[in-house]
C-alpha cells in the first residue's frame, strides 16, 4: 500500500505498468517456448532478463537487430530475428480486467498513463496486436527517454510529459524495486501483487471506479 493515503480526491493520474499488470502473461509463455527450440532454461533468462545487452536494449543504446542477432547467438534456435519476436508477442495476454479498469478510469476523468522498462520490437508489435496504447494519454519507454525504473529520471519526465504534480499520481508496478524512484520524487506508490487488491487500494486513495 502507499505511504499516502489521500481522503481528498486529489489523485488525478494513474500509471499502468505493462508486463505483469496490463499484460498478465508474456515474457514467461516466450521463455518456456524457447525451451521447445532447445534453448536451456538459464540462458533464455540470462539473455532475455539480466544480460547487458538486454539492459542496453531498454535503454535504446542498441536497437532491435543488434539484440535478436546477439540473442541468436546465444540459443542457436535458428530462426530469425523476425520470428524470435513474433515467438516472443505470441505469449501475450491483456488482462481483461485491468483493461477495464484503465477504460472507466480515463471516462471518470482521470489520466492514465504508462511507465514502462521496454524496447521497440515489443511495444510496435503489442501494438499492432492489440492498439492498446488507445487506452493511454501518456506513454514513457525507457528506449526513448535513454532512463528505466527505478531511477527518478524515467519518472521525471513520465511527470514532466504527463502534467501532473507527484501527489496527484499513483503508480503500481509488480515489481516493488521499481517503485523507488516514484518514491523519491513523492508519487504514491502501490506494490501489484493481484488485480481485487489493487482495485481495493485504489479506492482506498479516493479513486472512483
Amino acid at each position: 500500500m502507499s505511504q499516502t493515503k489521500n481522503p481528498h480526491h486529489s489523485i488525478k493520474a494513474i500509471v499502468f505498468d505493462l508486463d505483469g499488470v496490463y499484460f498478465n502473461k508474456g515474457k514467461a509463455e516466450f521463455l518456456s517456448s524457447l525451451t521447445r527450440y532447445g534453448v536451456e532454461e538459464a540462458s533464455a533468462k540470462s539473455v532475455f532478463l539480466t544480460s547487458q545487452h538486454m539492459a542496453d536494449y531498454k535503454l535504446g543504446k542498441i536497437d532491435d537487430n543488434e539484440f535478436w542477432t546477439w540473442a541468436e547467438s546465444q540459443w542457436h534456435t535458428g530462426l530469425s530475428n523476425h520470428e524470435l519476436i513474433e515467438l516472443m508477442l505470441d505469449g501475450y495476454v491483456i488482462d481483461e480486467r485491468v483493461a477495464q479498469l484503465a477504460t472507466r478510469v480515463q471516462h471518470a476523468g482521470y489520466k492514465t498513463l504508462i511507465c514502462s522498462n521496454n524496447f521497440p520490437a515489443r511495444i510496435n508489435g503489442l501494438e499492432r496486436k492489440f492498439g492498446f496504447l488507445q487506452q493511454f494519454d501518456t506513454a514513457v519507454f525507457s528506449y526513448q527517454v535513454h532512463a528505466a525504473k527505478p531511477s527518478t529520471e524515467i519518472f521525471a519526465e513520465l511527470l514532466r510529459r504527463s502534467g501532473r504534480q507527484p501527489q496527484e499520481i499513483v503508480y503500481a508496478d509488480d515489481k516493488p524495486t521499481a517503485l523507488t524512484g516514484a518514491k523519491d520524487l513523492g508519487i504514491n506508490t502501490l506494490v501489484y501483487t493481484d488485480f481485487d487488491t489493487y482495485r481495493d487500494d485504489l479506492q482506498e486513495l479516493g479513486i472512483i471506479l
